[in-house]
């Protein structure tokens, strides 16, 4: 088979079936066009329609090649972690914009590492750590720091439990941030596209969506710097109630920013 011929029989988008072709063969974009009369390789042609059946039966494009462009870099992804998506780019930015020289950050559920390493290659004074419950997604984000060359710490834990013990004290953080599990129970897309197969425990809080935000709010004070900001990503609809959260808690200076489709995406407060 040809990758011509591959592409005329495929129900793929053109653009989903270059990448699948390209993740089996090796070829460049530039050598799909100019390479398609060429047989593949032996084995090549049965393994792309192997992992293109794979797509077609729902599975996430990011999982069957093993990686998700954010902020400009292939990052790793696996079936441990979310795919990391466009709008938290903007959680990135609003990290970068609010952190000092030599300044420290602490990502909680960092998953793939994508926050963590980010803002660590954008920032490289920065002080990087990040945590997760999840060790097989800690797997990943080492490994993406690691390829990467990013400095981040990492380690193991529930929210504000990963923090190892100082002797010289409970550490603080000029920034907080997270990308928190804030899909209610039940919502309807947890059963639609990607988000079948992504880990559910990451995705939802199963319950009202905004369990974890209220851990986050009511516990980042105490790892804070005076000063400190706290930043959460969060859903389209739950703006209102997450600043709702954050003044019941303590915070100032408030507010929800939108994503690029003009969508509630990010609530801040500082400390």
């Amino acid at each position: 088979m040809t990758p011509a011929e591959f592409f005329r029989r495929t129900a793929l988008p053109r653009r989903e079936a270059r990448l699948l072709l390209q993740h089996i063969s090796g070829y460049t974009a530039a050598e799909c066009l100019t390479r398609d009369g060429e047989a593949l390789a032996d084995g090549q042609a049965e393994a792309l329609s192997a992992l293109a059946a794979r797509r077609l039966a729902g599975e996430p494009l990011a999982y069957i090649v093993g990686w998700r462009e954010f902020y400009g870099r292939r990052l790793a992804v696996s079936p441990a972690t979310l795919i990391p998506r466009p709008e938290t780019e903007h959680l990135v930015d609003e990290v970068l914009a609010r952190l000092p020289p030599s300044g420290s950050v602490w990502d909680l559920g960092t998953g793939s590492g994508a926050l963590a390493v980010s803002i660590a290659l954008e920032r490289p004074d920065a002080d990087v750590f990040a945590s997760d419950i999840s060790e097989a997604a800690l797997a990943v984000a080492r490994q993406n720091a690691q390829d990467w060359g990013a400095a981040v710490a990492f380690a193991a834990g529930s929210w504000f439990a990963a923090m190892p013990s100082e002797s010289g004290g409970r550490r603080r953080f000029d920034i907080l941030v997270s990308n928190p599990p804030y899909i209610e129970a039940g919502d309807a897309h947890l059963r639609q596209g990607d988000l079948r197969f992504e880990p559910q425990n990451a995705l939802t809080d199963f319950s009202d969506g905004l369990s974890c935000i209220r851990t986050l709010a009511a516990g980042a004070a105490a790892w804070l710097k005076p000063g400190g900001w706290l930043l959460v990503e969060h859903g389209c609809n739950q703006g209102e109630a997450c600043r709702r959260i954050f003044a019941g808690n303590g915070w100032q200076e408030i507010a929800t920013l939108p994503d690029l489709a003009g969508l509630d995406r990010i609530t801040l407060g500082r400390l």
